[in-house]
């Protein structure tokens, strides 16, 4: 959406405090009504870190900084996000950074139904004719 998010109050409701700008840019009416309509948040503003793990975009002149790439998820699973901030170490040959998030998730325990043993024939019932008989 290459939307600056800034610190206004205004946003409140779908971001964080702990973004890299003051002041909100670009299309950020648009970010925030698509995510308010979809009862999402932006997490990548709601951790707190340095400048430097903020950026996920920086001009070929490497002069201008800025944070537009985020990370949204569903506001009922919020919680599950422990982390996210900027990768700056791969090189994926473009001018914006990966975005990482560290999450954690309870698995669910799958119970296992208890089979009943199969019946095991005993060989005195064998010698019997008419057990003899059921068995065949």
């Amino acid at each position: 959406m290459n939307a600056q998010l800034g610190k206004e109050r205004l946003y409140n409701e779908v971001t964080g405090q702990h973004t890299l700008h003051d002041e909100t840019k670009g299309n950020v009416e648009l970010l925030c009504e698509f995510a308010c309509s979809n009862y999402m948040v932006v997490m990548s503003t709601n951790f707190q870190h340095k400048s430097i793990h903020k950026i996920t975009w920086l001009s070929p002149d490497q002069n201008t900084a800025s944070q537009i790439d985020y990370m949204m998820i569903n506001a009922n699973k919020k919680g599950v996000i422990e982390d996210v901030k900027t990768m700056r170490g791969p090189n994926i040959d473009s001018d914006h950074f990966l975005v990482k998030a560290v999450t954690k998730q309870k698995l669910s325990v799958m119970c296992m139904k208890k089979s009943k043993p199969a019946l095991k024939w005993s060989k005195i019932n064998l010698q019997n004719p008419s057990k003899l008989k059921e068995y065949r």
